[in-house]
């Protein structure tokens, strides 16, 4: 250390211009981090959804994703396989050991859905793997409401338009879009005007594909597209390109059937423009819109692509006259903006109080100004250390760095104090030592215990990184940044605090009276010592009172993962009974936005209900979630207390109020929205109700349980159809035919492109 400080003092101006250099380049780096609310706590997952349009939850259970999860099952490092089957989709989630390269893991689960594929029924669509996304992939919310422009079109401008630009957005990785109708051409069969007409379901449809250049109907001509071909002149090739005809339900609608061709598919059918069967909506602030949810990869920079999200809708508001745009609905840059605002000014603040303390206690600015320089230039150099490692800036990143503040002040002020203590020594007591060697000496005399002290610090933190999971993924960052600005603050110490000693102290005054707050205190300090000295037994009392008192009360506190961090947007689940009827539910979703709004401080309200194409919510129409973004000027506590008894007026309804952080965490620990999961598992499912009836019943006596309740898993009302063989063999019908025909009827089917 000795030649380190000697170094140091000998060069001090080249090391003073590097420190310059590296405050002015090293800011200048530090801005182009990459931010985010929290730390990547997930471990690396691959999600695989499948479409099973018209199927129920036992079917799309049996038939999609169980030989789905043998296929998958054995994957290389997987550690945990999760599966969702609702009505007409399956969800196949796969997280990896921590630490497996999530590229990888999506090649070889790719490879393993090749082969499983083949296996699947063919009405099953092929299962796709979802874009890569962070734990907390939302980045932004976004809806679209209009008074003069139809749902059908605003979906379609949605899709094609506003999706597209925002997908090309970097960092972006999917845009779900909730509430979406698709415009299309319908043929709605009427089965009395077929049966008196005498035209069967089978020639309506393929009269249907063979109408238009690319049917569906792999069995029917109109699913081989021809080719237009080409004619040679004497001077000129021309190729030629078939218009087609049919783009209108007026021109649809005069297509003859083709065994009939008497008959028009206007005869036996209504044919419309309309869109397909919801499996979804949404509500945008109290009536019925579009909402479309922005997911970012995990490497994504949030503020970065939330700003470039914004700037994408900017240049799209002239080209959307009549659409109402609220892009504020759900915005974690603006928790990350308050975050960093608060804890800079927390910086700010510990740093002024520094300098005030110093000045108190030392009356000399010279030293006040070493200390303020050596805090920014130890944070500054841990901050460059975490970006180089790939690091991004979080809450838990600069929570570690504002702990840090009182090591680094710790480091500063006890090696100038000492520095200015010895160099006024010297002058005192008029010795011939030269000052950079008194400086030397003084830095030297008190290093030995701060270095012994730092890694005492350090020693404390080395278990923090081996914690494992959620808990692991969380407070390393915080001790990563702590110590790094620790170390940091050891290496200034040892190299710029004695040169900025040796340059402003040199020729400083240093003989001037006693500070009186020093003074002051060392006197009254000087008392209580003393009188500790001469009788040590009260001080044993006192420390064993203080001791005691903390083992009675540590155990009743209570235990979080996490604090409870003060975030501006809140969702609600808002979740009836299975079975409960789209209508029905946007219905209560809708009433339930119109008092959320009403609340004073509540300044937008959104919701989704049931699934969105490529989205994550493997859910039924009986859920919703409501979003609230609440007023940035308005009163935190009094508004969350009227939004939670708002949302408790609702009987018959699961819902809870919590923040999007809190469900992701949640999520990731158990595979639900809820912190403690207790799973039974067997193959008979009555009994698996008795054994849950009982389990919910031991666990309702636990003080401090709220919303205890059992997984909604009840027998919904269906409608059966059960072919009678006999009535069929009559009729020349197969059991096939009739599910088929039903299917069409009530569900739909893709027939053609356009």
């Amino acid at each position: 250390m000795r030649a380190i400080v000697g170094w140091s003092l000998r060069f001090r101006f080249l090391l003073i211009f590097l420190a310059a250099g590296l405050m002015f380049f090293g800011y200048r780096d530090v801005r182009n981090m990459p931010v985010d609310v929290f730390p990547e706590f997930a471990p690396p997952r691959v999600e695989v959804q499948t479409l099973s349009v018209g199927l129920n939850s036992t079917e799309v259970e049996s038939q999609v994703t169980i030989p789905l999860e043998d296929a998958l099952n054995g994957v290389q490092d997987l550690d945990i396989m999760r599966s969702k089957s609702v009505s007409d989709l399956s969800s196949i989630t796969l997280y990896f050991k921590p630490g497996t390269d999530l590229m990888r893991a999506r090649q070889l689960v790719t490879e393993r859905l090749s082969v499983a594929q083949a296996t699947l029924p063919t009405w099953a669509a092929p299962p796709f793997i979802m874009p890569p996304v962070s734990a907390t992939r939302r980045v932004l919310m976004i809806g679209l409401s209009s008074e003069t422009i139809p749902l059908t079109d605003l979906s379609m401008t949605a899709y094609w338009k506003i999706r597209a630009r925002l997908l090309r957005v970097p960092g972006v990785a999917n845009v779900a879009i909730w509430g979406e109708r698709l415009k299309m051409l319908q043929v709605q069969a009427d089965p009395e005007r077929m049966r008196g007409n005498g035209v069967s379901l089978d020639e309506v449809m393929e009269t249907t594909a063979d109408a238009v250049d690319a049917g569906l109907l792999r069995y029917s001509e109109g699913a081989v597209i021809g080719t237009g071909g080409y004619l040679d002149t004497a001077n000129q090739r021309l190729v030629i390109r078939h218009v087609p005809p049919v783009l209108t339900p007026a021109a649809l609608a005069q297509v003859p059937l083709k065994e009939h061709p008497a008959l028009h598919l206007s005869d036996v059918a209504d044919v419309l423009e309309d869109h397909q069967p919801l499996v979804g909506d949404a509500v945008v602030n109290d009536q019925p819109g579009l909402l479309l949810v922005v997911d970012k990869f995990p490497w994504a920079n949030t503020l970065e692509t939330t700003h470039g999200l914004e700037r994408a809708l900017d240049e799209l508001r002239p080209a959307l006259t009549g659409v109402q745009i609220d892009a504020n609905i759900f915005r974690p840059a603006t928790f990350i903006d308050m975050s960093i605002e608060n804890l800079t000014r927390a910086l700010i603040i510990g740093s002024l109080l520094v300098v005030v303390i110093l000045i108190a206690f030392l009356f000399e600015w010279r030293t006040a100004l070493i200390s303020l320089v050596a805090m920014p230039l130890s944070l500054m150099v841990a901050l460059l250390v975490l970006h180089q490692m790939g690091a991004t800036i979080n809450v838990m990143v600069l929570a570690g760095l504002v702990i840090a503040i009182g090591v680094v002040v710790d480091d500063a002020i006890i090696d100038v104090e000492n520095i200015w203590r010895r160099l006024r020594q010297q002058r005192l007591e008029g010795q011939e030592k030269s000052t950079a060697a008194t400086i030397l000496d003084a830095s030297l005399e008190v290093r030995s215990a701060i270095v012994h002290a730092t890694l005492m610090d350090l020693v404390v933190l080395m278990p923090v990184f081996f914690l494992e999971g959620l808990t692991g993924s969380f407070f390393r960052p915080l001790a990563l940044s702590f110590v790094l600005a620790v170390l940091a603050s050891m290496l200034v110490a040892l190299t710029v605090t004695p040169a900025l000693a040796l340059m402003l102290l040199s020729k400083a005054p240093l003989h001037g009276r006693e500070p009186p707050l020093r003074r002051l205190l060392q006197a009254g300090y000087s008392s209580v010592l003393r009188r500790i000295i001469r009788r040590p037994a009260a001080a044993y009392v006192s420390v064993a009172t203080v001791v005691l008192v903390g083992l009675i009360v540590a155990p009743q506190l209570g235990e979080e993962l996490l604090p409870t961090f003060k975030e501006r947007d809140f969702l609600t689940h808002w979740i009836t009974a299975p079975g409960t009827s789209h209508p029905e539910e946007a219905r209560i979703t809708t009433e339930g936005t119109e008092a959320l709004r009403a609340i004073p401080g509540v300044q937008t309200v959104g919701a989704h209900i049931g699934q969105a194409f490529l989205a994550e919510e493997v859910v039924g129409v009986n859920f919703g979630e409501n979003w609230i973004s609440v007023d940035p000027n308005a009163d935190y506590d009094p508004t969350i207390e009227a939004i939670e008894e708002t949302v408790g007026t609702y009987p018959g309804l699961l819902h809870e109020v919590e923040t999007y952080l809190k469900e992701t965490t949640e999520e990731v620990l158990t595979g639900t929205s809820q912190p403690i999961v207790v799973r039974i598992n067997g193959p008979d499912l009555p009994v698996l109700r008795e054994k849950a009836e009982e389990v919910e019943e031991a666990l309702s006596s636990i003080e401090g349980i709220d919303e205890l309740h059992k997984d909604l898993q009840v027998d919904v009302p269906q409608v059966q159809v059960k072919v009678d063989l006999d009535k069929a063999q009559h009729y020349g019908v197969k059991p096939g035919d009739v599910r088929r025909a039903a299917g069409v009827l009530v569900s739909s089917e893709g027939r053609e492109d356009l």
